[in-house]
C-alpha cells in the first residue's frame, strides 16, 4: 500500500469507508446495512471494492461474524481519522455546552476508580451538566476496550498498557501504595519491614490469586508474607482489615479517602512498590468529540484535587 496511487484512491468513496468501519465495529453485514440504511447487497459490493483496492481479504467469514485481518486492523486508525476529519469539515466546528447537554455517558472502571473518581464526576454532572447521566460498568481491560471499539462505551478508567493506535490514552495521575491496619496496630509513619511481615495480609485480587506484585517483590528478596484472604474489591478488603488483625497494601487514593471511614490507620509501605498510571481511554474516532474533551478535562481537574 506504500505506492497507493490517485487512480486507486478515487475508487474509495465515503460509503465504502463507512462500511469498512461498520464491519470493524459490528462484525456483521446485516447490522452495518441497518446502521447505514443500505442493503446487504450494497455492503457486499462495498467489501468487494475494498478487497480489490487493498489487495487483502480484510474480513474473514467466521461462525460468530466477520473477523478482521491484520491489514484491516492496521487500517482502522488512519481510516477513522480520515472519516472523522471529513465529518468535522462538513459539519463545522461542534460546540458543547454542559449546561444544556443531554444524554448518557457510559464508563468502564473497577472499584478503585469507581470510589475515587466517579463520585466526584457525578457531583460535577449534577452541578454543571444536569442533563447528563452516568452508567458505569465494572468489566475487565480487554472487555472494556472491545466495548469502546464497538461504540458501547465512551471511555474506560484504570491502568492500561500496550494500546493499539485505535485508542487515545489520557494519563490522569500516578498511583502508588499505602499500608492500612486497625488503630490497635499503631502503625508507625515509617513501618518496618519486619513489622510488616509479622502480620497476616489481605490481598485485593480481581482474578482470585493469592499473590500479587508485593509478593513478587518479597520473593525477589527471599522473603514471604502470609496472605490469609484474597478479595476482588478494595472496600471489602478495608472492611476485612477492620475485622481482623491483618494489614492490606492498597492504592494511596483508596487509603487516603476511605481509611478513616473504616477506622483504619495508614503507613508508608516498607518496600518499594512501583507506581502505575491511571488513565482515561477513548477511541480515536472521538479524538475531537467536544463532549469527550470536556469529560476528560473534568477528569483531569478531579485527579488534581
Amino acid at each position: 500500500m506504500s505506492d497507493f496511487t490517485n487512480n486507486e484512491l478515487r475508487r474509495l468513496d465515503l460509503t465504502i469507508l463507512l462500511v469498512f468501519l461498520g464491519l470493524l465495529r459490528h462484525r456483521k453485514a446485516s447490522q452495518v446495512a441497518a446502521q447505514l440504511a443500505i442493503t446487504q447487497s450494497a455492503v457486499s459490493h462495498a467489501l468487494k471494492r475494498l478487497r480489490e483496492v487493498f489487495s487483502d481479504e480484510l474480513f474473514l467469514r467466521r461462525p460468530h461474524g466477520m473477523e478482521p485481518t491484520a491489514v484491516a486492523l492496521a487500517l482502522e486508525a488512519p481510516i477513522t481519522v480520515a472519516v472523522e476529519s471529513l465529518r468535522r469539515a462538513v459539519a463545522g466546528q461542534e460546540s458543547f455546552d454542559p449546561r444544556s447537554a443531554e444524554g448518557v455517558v457510559r464508563l468502564a472502571a473497577f472499584d478503585a476508580e469507581l470510589v475515587t473518581l466517579v463520585p466526584e464526576l457525578i457531583r460535577t454532572f449534577s452541578a454543571r451538566a444536569p442533563g447528563l447521566r452516568i452508567i458505569a460498568r465494572a468489566i475487565g481491560r480487554r472487555d472494556a476496550l472491545d466495548a469502546i471499539a464497538a461504540g458501547e462505551l465512551d471511555l474506560a478508567l484504570g491502568y492500561f498498557w500496550n494500546l493499539s493506535d485505535a485508542f487515545i490514552k489520557e494519563d490522569l495521575f500516578e498511583q502508588d501504595f499505602l499500608v492500612v491496619g486497625t488503630k490497635k496496630h499503631r502503625l508507625a509513619e515509617k513501618l518496618s519491614l519486619d513489622a510488616y511481615l509479622d502480620h497476616p495480609h489481605i490481598l485485593v485480587s480481581p482474578g482470585g490469586d493469592l499473590r500479587g506484585i508485593v509478593d513478587e517483590i518479597l520473593e525477589s528478596k527471599g522473603l514471604k508474607r502470609r496472605v490469609i484472604a484474597a478479595l476482588p474489591l478494595f472496600l471489602p478488603a478495608l472492611a476485612a482489615v477492620r475485622a481482623t488483625n491483618a494489614l492490606a497494601t492498597v492504592p494511596r487514593r483508596i487509603a487516603s479517602s476511605y481509611a478513616k471511614a473504616f477506622q483504619l490507620t495508614t503507613a508508608e509501605a516498607p518496600l518499594a512498590v512501583r507506581s502505575f498510571s491511571i488513565a482515561a481511554i477513548r477511541h480515536r474516532r472521538d479524538e475531537h468529540n467536544p463532549m469527550h474533551l470536556w469529560l476528560c478535562s473534568e477528569l483531569h481537574r478531579i485527579s488534581r484535587s
